[in-house]
């Protein structure tokens, strides 16, 4: 019996036909494993993960990054542009399992490589369909050829003569408009994306774990997960560069364009960004091709060359390991043995526990990472664009920081698991307590007559709201149309002629509307009656809430992420050894199953209901959210993440009791000792490991 587990254990848990093979390599052929030699070979796969760590995590923020941009040039609502987000997940969800524990027994770094292909592939399908739509048309009060005549136009007379023209030119062309459902397109990219992504974390992780020293794996995942952070920062700065450009450069001129980027109609270049991260993706894959199955640990040589000479040496271990070799494996002896792994590593209570706390912390996070840029831009009046960009210099660099440091923190202060759980909810509940101080810093609504404000200037409910008044009565305005204007009393008018403008001169966007009788109507306004395109800018208050607002972000997201690199290893040390890359694939599999596909879905149903103002597709169905209202959409945004994140921490003392139960009993006690007592030596901490719960020894203890 010794002689057969033994061998399979050396170097990696999943090699069980590793005697056969060193059997068959006997004489002079050199086995496979010392081609190249373990610090070399585990340098160039820390390199090549790592670069697939920011690809991956590049792509992911150009689908974030791009969310809003996507919602309006598909005029989609929040929760459809959640479900498409979603749709990654979705991926992972149908291969990851599988991928986790089979995976382990094929070629590792190969399979990380199809993976990284199959990324590239799905990037490249979801901006395909920028290339198949016709020229994104914005709705609009005016007709496009007006745009670059210099004469006086009167809006309200304008639309009175082309009312119907125009109704019957759009009802007829909705009909041949082929972008109806080509967002199923990213929806099928995104989801190809995930099915990608699936085996390099699972793979990757476990194949560091396996070939590395145990006392440099934090320091390796700290690494991994620091410059995937670079992926995001980047990913944010590539999305803010898109959102600038105008989603069909190149191909339109610009000058005849009336909207700006800070314009809730303004489209970006969503699909360069997709271009960019396939592209990358591609390039990710390519190392892997070319790194070996496995590696040999160096403290392990001298067991590996007895265990060898062993093999050759007794025949009996000949003949008994002999039919293994000539004996395929079976599908069902496979799949039976995943039945039993997955039982005894959902039977692990502190590993379902941790399981049950991350899932509400996951939720959480990930509703409010997707909608991070929107929010951002219906309640401080930021642009698409300048939203990522704050977010990729200020939010990301803290949290990779905190990660590298969380990493270096558990290595000096040679963390167990009791003190690691205990430094890891600290950290993550001070970064709570810090998030609830957003409901304090948020923005008025805009000041928009009719929806927010009255035509005087006076705020009226959302329930009593009215675009009509006297003064744009005699235009006889529809009042479907977003086009909105900026009146010079600093009043928000739904379009120029609702605010019974006259006149204009100028074309394009510095078009400036003239005699808007509506601006008369404030008694306490005693300037001209213009207006100018676009929506009024909100106040310079606002403008100093977002700066606390930011400031919030850094400190609590440097918390939060001090504390990440030991819950992850948390999971490590919970589970058996050879179980480890199973708990890994089932965390992420539950992850995405759980939080990553209904998250985003139940964020964006919850933020639609705290629209204004609606657009309009061409067809004259309901488009994009044009307006929100701010203080509905901030309690509800950031309530409904604080309601997921609360009661984890309920659960995260119910971990914590488990743990410090578990390892502090008379049979586990030399564990912690052994990680505070610099006396302890490494057989022992080889000994403990193997009674960790999952093991035979603690099965019963350990289980549900």
């Amino acid at each position: 019996m010794t002689v057969e587990t033994k061998p399979s254990n050396v170097s990696d848990s999943n090699q069980e036909a590793e005697p056969d093979q060193l059997l068959d390599d006997e004489g002079n052929k050199i086995p496979p494993v010392k081609k190249i030699s373990s610090p070399t070979g585990l340098k160039i796969f820390l390199a090549a993960l790592s670069f697939s760590y920011f690809s991956k995590a590049l792509c992911g923020t150009i689908m974030k990054s791009s969310i809003t941009q996507i919602e309006r040039r598909f005029d989609l609502t929040s929760s459809t542009a959640g479900f498409i987000d979603g749709s990654f997940e979705m991926g992972n969800l149908l291969v990851i399992a599988f991928v986790s524990y089979f995976g382990a027994k094929l070629h590792r770094p190969k399979v990380i490589a199809v993976g990284c292909f199959t990324m590239a592939l799905g990037c490249f399908l979801s901006a395909m369909p920028h290339f198949f739509m016709g020229y994104y048309k914005y709705e609009t009060s005016h007709t496009a050829s007006s745009a670059n005549l210099t004469t006086s136009i009167n809006p309200c007379s304008l639309h009175q003569d082309v009312n119907d023209t125009v109704l019957e030119v759009s009802l007829s062309g909705c009909e041949k408009e082929p972008s109806s459902y080509m967002w199923i397109y990213i929806l099928l990219g995104n989801m190809l994306r995930g099915i990608g992504e699936t085996p390099i974390t699972p793979l990757g992780i476990s194949y560091l774990d396996d070939f590395a020293k145990e006392e440099n794996v934090p320091v390796y995942v700290a690494c991994l997960h620091t410059i995937a952070m670079m992926g995001p920062m980047f990913g944010f700065l590539l999305g803010s560069l898109c959102a600038k450009l105008y989603v069909d450069i190149g191909f339109v001129d610009l000058g005849s364009i009336t909207i700006t980027p800070q314009d809730s109609r303004w489209v970006g270049a969503w699909w360069l960004g997709f271009l960019i991260g396939g592209a990358t993706s591609f390039l990710s894959a390519i190392p892997f091709c070319f790194l070996p199955k496995s590696l040999k640990k160096p403290e392990k040589a001298n067991k590996d060359k007895t265990s060898r000479g062993l093999l050759e040496n007794t025949g009996s271990s000949r003949i008994k390991l002999s039919p293994e070799k000539t004996k395929p494996r079976k599908w069902s002896v496979m799949l039976k043995g995943f039945y039993t792994s997955l039982k005894k590593v959902l039977g692990n209570r502190m590993y379902f526990t941790f399981l049950c706390c991350s899932l509400l912390q996951f939720s959480g996070f990930i509703g409010f990472f997707t909608y991070k840029p929107k929010y951002m831009e219906q309640q401080y009046g930021q642009s698409a664009s300048k939203s990522n960009f704050l977010i990729g210099v200020t939010s990301l660099p803290p949290v990779s920081l905190g990660i590298f440091l969380g990493g270096l923190i558990m290595k000096k202060y040679k963390m167990g698991i009791i003190s690691a759980t205990k430094f890891s909810f600290t950290m993550s509940f001070l970064a709570y307590a810090i998030s609830l101080l957003h409901f304090f810093v948020g923005c008025d609504n805009y000041v928009v007559a009719g929806m927010t404000v009255s035509y005087e200037g006076n705020p009226i409910p959302y329930h009593k709201n009215s675009l009509f008044s006297e003064c744009n009565s005699h235009c006889k305005c529809a009042s479907n149309v977003w086009d909105p204007v900026c009146g010079a009393n600093g009043i928000t008018y739904v379009s120029a002629c609702l605010a019974g403008c006259k006149t204009s001169e100028g074309h394009g966007k510095s078009t400036v509307f003239h005699n808007c009788r509506c601006l008369e109507i404030n008694s306490s306004w005693t300037g001209n009656n213009s207006a100018t395109l676009g929506q009024c800018p909100k106040s310079d208050d606002c403008s100093m809430k977002f700066i606390y607002y930011t400031v919030i972000q850094v400190i609590g997201g440097f918390c939060y992420a001090l504390g990440a690199t030991p819950s992850y290893m948390i999971m490590f040390r919970c589970v058996q050894p050879e179980l480890k890359a199973l708990a890994v694939g089932l965390y992420t599999l539950i992850m995405r199953m759980l939080g990553g596909i209904p998250a985003p879905v139940y964020f964006g149903a919850v933020i639609d209901k705290t629209c204004l103002k609606w657009g309009n597709t061409s067809c004259g169905k309901r488009g994009a959210c044009r307006l929100y209202d701010s203080n509905a959409n901030r309690y509800v945004f950031l309530g409904l993440a604080a309601i997921l994140r609360g009661p984890s921490y309920l659960i995260g003392i119910i971990f914590y009791i488990l743990v410090k139960k578990h390892f502090q009993n008379k049979n586990s006690r030399p564990l912690e000792n052994g990680q505070e007592d610099a006396a302890m030596n490494k057989e022992d901490n080889c000994k403990i490991k193997e009674r960790l719960p999952g093991s035979s020894d603690a099965e019963n203890e350990s289980s549900i």
